[in-house]
């Protein structure tokens, strides 16, 4: 007798819940896993191990990521989702200039997180349209906390968020390559920030 597809059973929704929930926990520690794997040792880093680390088997591992691929694209795209949602719990708790300030300090960190990364995606040549809608994503939340910083007067009127974006991509590559680390992509940012209020008579 043929055995039943599991779509066919007739799972109880509590229990189906529950099954969804699992899983949901899963992706959530694997990502989280490979995202302090790939900062710590690169896009190569042994799968087996991120799986270990977040406490599931390797086969769960590649049931929700069946190729290293997968995997890289989800921890991109985790941490610009994190980043945005992160633009809405700013503007719900802080002041314009300081939400707007975190913000970018944020930001900092997800360019030297994700700069490995797109490395490895563009290599295989299927990072546009990722990259097309987390640039999306990131324009949108960026836009909004920076035109609620201009109509606080926190930030002069004419300053693009490009040009922000730039700054801060250059100011994580800067704290990359020096001794100092974070700690130098937060002072020049804080210098920067000073030049960019209104300037008054």
């Amino acid at each position: 007798m043929k055995t039943p597809p599991i779509d066919n059973l007739q799972i109880p929704a509590s229990e189906a819940r529950a099954l969804r929930a699992d899983a949901r926990r899963n992706v959530e520690r694997l990502i989280a896993a490979a995202r302090v794997a790939f900062a710590a040792e690169g896009s190569n880093a042994p799968l087996d191990d991120i799986a270990r680390a977040a406490g599931v088997g390797s086969g769960t591992l590649y049931r929700h990521f069946p190729t290293r691929l997968a995997l890289v694209e989800a921890v991109y795209r985790d941490s610009v989702e994190r980043l945005c949602a992160e633009g809405d719990r700013l503007a719900a708790t802080e002041t314009p200039a300081a939400a707007l300030v975190d913000w970018l300090r944020g930001f900092v960190t997800v360019v030297s997180e994700k700069r490995g990364l797109a490395a490895a995606l563009s290599d295989e040549g299927r990072a546009q349209s990722l990259f097309g809608e987390c640039h999306a994503m990131i324009n949108a939340a960026g836009s909004a906390l920076l035109d609620r910083a201009k109509d606080a007067g926190a930030i002069r009127p004419e300053v693009p968020l490009a040009d922000l974006l730039k700054m801060a991509k250059a100011f994580a590559l800067a704290a990359e390559t020096s001794p100092e680390g974070p700690a130098l992509a937060e002072r020049l940012l804080a210098l920067s920030m000073d030049g960019l209020r209104p300037r008054t008579s």
